[in-house]
């Protein structure tokens, strides 16, 4: 399974949220499968996306893309950090 790693700063939490939010569609027909969203708890601008996706190869084509760097842009996101990671175990405890 693939994952991907995600930090960056927003200019506001609520409306990068909310456009974050209205392509769900879009990031789920590329292939993501679950996600999480975390903030720093000294500055909610600070994301962490932290996410699970069917391919690593899917997962680059849609960040690597013209339409979701236009997005990032136009939901003010900050010089993006994203690290693809494969599983190589899990568990609960």
């Amino acid at each position: 399974m693939t994952y991907v790693l995600i930090i960056h700063e927003v200019d506001n939490y609520a409306d990068w949220k909310s456009g974050f939010d209205q392509v769900s569609n879009l990031r789920k027909t590329a292939g993501e499968i679950e996600f999480q969203i975390l903030s720093y708890d000294d500055d909610p601008n600070k994301v962490v996306h932290f996410s699970k996706w069917q391919t690593t190869e899917k997962a680059r084509a849609f960040f690597e893309s013209a339409k979701v760097k236009e997005i990032r842009e136009e939901l003010g996101v900050n010089e993006p950090e994203f690290i693809y990671l494969d599983e190589r175990e899990s568990g609960i405890l």
